[in-house]
Parts: C-alpha cells; sequence; structure tokens
C-alpha cells in the first residue's frame, strides 16, 4: 500500500512538473507572438505628417502661409483630407465625372475654376440634404434659390440640376465679389452668409479673411477648399494612386426638350425604352411621378444615347443632341 502510495506521489509530481514547464513555454510563445506582432505593426504601419506647400492661391490670390495660424489650418487639413483616404478617392473618382461640367459653367458666367472645390467640400458631389435643408452639390437653401429664380417645388427642384445650380452658385458668388473685391471672401460669404461675413468685418475692422476671427465651420471653410484643391491637383504627392479607368466616366447621354405634361414618368421612361430609375438618376430634379408643364414653358430632360438600360460611358464632347417631344 505504502508503494501504491508513493508512486501516485510520484506520478503526480512528475505530471505537475510537466504542465509547469508547458504553461510556461506556451507564456514565453504568446509573448514572442505579441513581440513579433508588434514590431511587424512598427515596421509596416507608418504615418507620416505633410509639408506645407511654399506657395498657394486660390482665385490667383496668395494664400498667406507666412502667418502661423494659416500655416496650422491649412496643415489641419491636407492632414484630415490625406488620411481619410476613402473620402478622398471618391472625391477624385465623381470629379472626374462631374468638373468638367462645372468647369464650363463656371467659364462662361466668369467665375474663376477653383470654386469646383466650394461643390466639392459642400456636398462631396452628392445630392445631399443637410439639416438645415441646404440641398445639392451647391447646398442651396430654398428661400435663397428661389430669390435667384430657381423653380423648386413638389414636382420640380432645380437645386437638383447641377447646371442651374452651378449658375445660381456663380450669380450669388459674383453679388458676393462685387461686393467684397475679393473671390476669397465671396467663398466665405458662401459660407456664412454676405450679410453675416459683411458684419464681421466691420465689427472686427479688417478687410481680409485671414484677418479675421470666425465661427469653426467658417474659419475653416476656406482652408478646407484649399486642402481639397492641393490635394486633387497633385494626388500622387499625397499617396492617392490611381488609372484611369478607375475613375467614374461621365455618361453618354442627349437633351429631350419638354412641352407637354408628363402624368406618369415611368409610363415615358418605358416609352423610351429606359427604366424609371434612370430617368430619375440622369434628372433627379425631378421630384414627383409626373411633371406638370404650363403653356409656353417647357423642361429639358436627359436620357441615355443607347436605347437600353445601360449608360455607357464617353468623352466629353462627343455627343451633343437636341429632340423635341411636343
Amino acid at each position: 500500500m505504502k508503494f501504491l502510495i508513493r508512486l501516485l506521489s510520484v506520478t503526480v509530481i512528475i505530471a505537475l512538473g510537466w504542465s509547469g514547464v508547458y504553461l510556461f513555454t506556451y507564456s514565453n510563445s504568446k509573448e514572442g507572438d505579441e513581440v513579433i506582432h508588434q514590431n511587424n505593426f512598427k515596421q509596416d504601419y507608418k504615418i507620416y505628417s505633410l509639408a506645407t506647400p511654399k506657395k498657394l492661391d486660390f482665385c490667383g490670390e496668395t494664400v498667406p502661409l507666412k502667418l502661423i495660424d494659416v500655416k496650422e489650418k491649412l496643415d489641419r487639413e491636407l492632414l484630415v483630407n490625406t488620411y481619410w483616404q476613402s473620402q478622398t478617392m471618391l472625391f477624385l473618382k465623381r470629379s472626374h465625372r462631374y468638373f468638367p461640367i462645372i468647369e464650363q459653367v463656371l467659364k462662361s458666367n466668369g467665375v474663376p475654376e477653383d470654386f469646383k472645390y466650394l461643390a466639392l467640400i459642400e456636398s462631396g458631389l452628392e445630392h445631399v440634404v443637410s439639416p438645415a435643408g441646404a440641398t445639392g452639390f451647391w447646398q442651396i437653401m430654398k428661400a435663397t434659390g428661389k430669390d435667384y429664380g430657381l423653380e423648386i417645388n413638389d414636382d420640380v427642384d432645380e437645386r437638383y440640376n447641377l447646371v442651374k445650380s452651378t449658375e445660381f452658385a456663380c450669380k450669388y458668388l459674383k453679388d458676393a465679389y462685387a461686393k467684397f473685391g475679393s473671390w476669397t471672401m465671396a467663398a466665405a460669404s458662401y459660407n456664412m452668409g454676405i450679410n453675416g461675413l459683411e458684419r464681421s468685418l466691420e465689427k472686427q475692422k479688417v478687410n481680409n479673411y485671414y484677418d479675421l476671427l470666425l465661427n469653426t465651420e467658417t474659419g475653416r471653410y476656406l482652408f478646407r477648399i484649399l486642402a481639397v484643391k492641393q490635394i486633387m491637383e497633385h494626388p500622387n504627392d499625397y499617396g492617392f494612386n490611381f488609372l484611369d479607368q478607375h475613375l467614374y466616366p461621365q455618361l453618354a447621354t442627349k437633351d429631350t426638350v419638354i412641352t407637354q405634361p408628363i402624368s406618369d414618368l415611368a409610363v415615358f421612361a418605358a416609352e423610351k425604352r429606359i427604366n424609371y430609375k434612370i430617368l430619375k438618376s440622369l434628372n433627379p430634379w425631378l421630384r414627383s411621378n409626373n411633371l406638370p408643364v404650363s403653356a409656353g414653358k417647357s423642361y429639358t430632360l436627359k436620357l441615355p444615347t443607347e436605347k437600353d438600360n445601360t449608360l455607357k460611358p464617353f468623352k466629353l464632347g462627343e455627343f451633343e443632341a437636341n429632340d423635341s417631344l411636343n
């Protein structure tokens, strides 16, 4: 009996010993894996600070980068937009589709091309609606849009029409430029209003955007535009790499003039051998399922050039056509 007790005791001691060795080895293995993982992380994952551009302008107006606060505000927006990679890559992709249209309208109205970046930071080139009700690429408030001649009702909302809303922006910005004598100030007024900016200038006894103490949103506004402009004009310098075929193509469309009411847009789309989705996506300013047309008035719809349910990419200026539907 004593022999069996001693044998059992030895067995337990050996078992406990091997368990200790295993646990020590397992523990060391986990710690070793963690060290390797951490070393790989340090080696492979790098975040870099960004060099401030030596010079920068907005609409030909020089940005005073020698001012410490100006340099640091620009640095903040460059970092935000460089390291929010998914958003900025989408900016690059969408701009390839929409910037040529915006640029053409800006040019024809005598407004500097840099304002295309204002539309980009306002909406990301999407038909978004802000909590305050600002709508479309240019984030236009209903009352202001109507004041500048846009049609806004339950059936038609021209804030969603890219050409007409860009024309609105041109009128507003030219009014602001006439008031302040500066495109930089005109851009700031687009965010806080012409009257609001004028009150700030009078109160603070200055006449320059970069000398103003403003609310956080307007204080960042111009720097967001400048940062996006810098990155999108030099994408490789900020780590954005893509092929031309990765960018969103412009769409092959033709214009169809409507002079008679359309009672059912889904039926109309089917008659044009497309579907309701495509009709609404090409004409987002159509806000209901019908289009009333009063006597003497007309609307221009965009339809695909291809008579099917696909939208074919095309080169700008490749196709221009006008149909009349009476």
